[in-house]
């Protein structure tokens, strides 16, 4: 009736539980995207137990499952391939955590300095330098799509990408993507230190605005606010249509955000409800699909290699447009402005502001790095849906 004698039979499973136990000791106690990491840490603890019937089963080992309904995906392999099958493999919940990003999400900052945005543009370089190298290291071209928008420094994004592309390397890039956006405190300094000069730190925005103010003013911020969310997915969806899923969620929570009293309920529930729902069933379903026999493998380590490649490019990238636009501009940009052309927002932003008031308690710097980091999951998401057309 126990389950000890299936851990004796296949001992990997005991691998397995130490990382569950660590990807919960990091949510918990290091308090590392804890609304992820707690899930997607419990998720694989489930997963691992012999007997307990809820790891996920890939199609690609069984493919008759395609085939099945979802009362019988229930009943024949449980309720986590039912909810994985419901809810993941169909690409719903991504999209609906895009919904509820885009509801928490202030544009203000990136409409008060649109010059800025390019450089969360720049910051997608991670992304397809890791793709072109994960395929000369053997990767099929989607499996490398797949993990370089692990670059891109979004969670739902990357989830996205793999389930189109590459679902059966579901469970490792989503361990990556996540870590690596709870390590993004550790991770930008560490590529600041070796990339941005003493005095490049110490130029202040501010003081910048000052000597070189903008020619345009926003008259009506609420209402451009309002337009931009409906003109921008209009673009991106004639441009780019497969990043419409993502993008158009995003833009949709926003819209009702701004929109204020009139759509407060809606931007409740998609800032709450839904969005907490969705968090819960997307770590514990991808949580379950990582067990011994998909993650324990060689591949595995060189997702976890290039997702961290892909991060640093990424962070790298905009650094270095930041360098580039100051060798043509009297109005200087502090670099830390480029490093957070990541996704993970708001926290790069933050990471960058502390560095800044590190080296001058006067340097804010935080409206301007969300410029960078709002515009960061735009082009992620554009990102994932160009590799999508290409590879899909």
């Amino acid at each position: 009736m126990t389950a000890f004698g299936q851990l004796a039979e296949d001992p990997r499973s005991l691998i397995m539980l130490a990382l569950a136990g660590l990807l919960l000791y990091l949510g918990i106690f290091k308090k590392y995207e804890p609304l992820l990491l707690v899930p997607i840490g419990f998720g694989v603890l489930l997963a691992n137990f012999p007997g307990g019937n809820m790891n996920v089963v890939s199609s690609e080992m069984n493919p008759d499952i395609k085939h099945m309904s979802i009362i019988e995906i229930a009943d024949g392999f449980g309720i986590m391939n039912m909810l994985y099958y419901l809810l993941i493999k169909t690409g719903l919940l991504p999209p609906l955590i895009f919904m509820g990003v885009g509801a928490m999400t202030d544009f203000g900052p990136l409409l008060r300095n649109l010059k800025l945005a390019f450089f969360g543009a720049a910051a997608q370089l991670g992304i397809f330098t890791v793709l072109t190298a994960a395929i000369v290291f053997g990767f099929t071209p989607q499996e490398a799509g797949a993990l370089g928008i692990i670059g891109g420094a979004d969670g739902p994004t990357a989830i996205y990408t793999a389930i189109k592309l590459a679902p059966h390397l579901l469970g490792p890039i989503a361990i990556a993507a996540y870590s690596y956006m709870a390590l993004v405190p550790v991770i930008i300094p560490l590529i600041v230190k070796f990339t941005i000069t003493k005095k490049e730190l110490a130029i202040n925005m501010k003081e910048q605005d000052r000597l070189y103010p903008n020619k345009i003013k926003i008259k009506n911020l609420k209402l451009v606010k309002i337009l931009f969310p409906i003109c921008l997915v209009l673009v991106i969806s004639m441009i780019v249509p497969s990043a419409t899923p993502l993008i158009g969620m995003l833009l949709f929570g926003n819209l009702v955000k701004e929109i204020g009293t009139a759509t407060n309920r809606l931007f409740e529930a998609a800032s709450n409800t839904i969005m907490n729902t969705a968090t819960i069933f997307l770590g514990l379903t991808v949580g379950a699909t990582m067990t011994s026999v998909t993650f324990l493998n060689f591949e595995t380590l060189m997702i976890i290699l290039g997702g961290f490649i892909a991060f640093a490019f990424s962070i790298l990238g905009g650094i270095i447009a930041v360098k580039i636009h100051n060798l043509f501009s009297k109005k200087k940009i502090n670099p830390l402005i480029g490093a957070t052309g990541l996704s993970a927002v708001p926290m790069a932003s933050r990471v960058a502001n502390d560095i800044a008031l590190k080296e001058d308690s006067s340097n804010h710097l935080l409206q301007y790095a969300m410029s960078s980091n709002i515009s960061g999951v735009i082009g992620s998401a554009v990102a994932a849906g160009i590799l999508i057309s290409f590879l899909g």
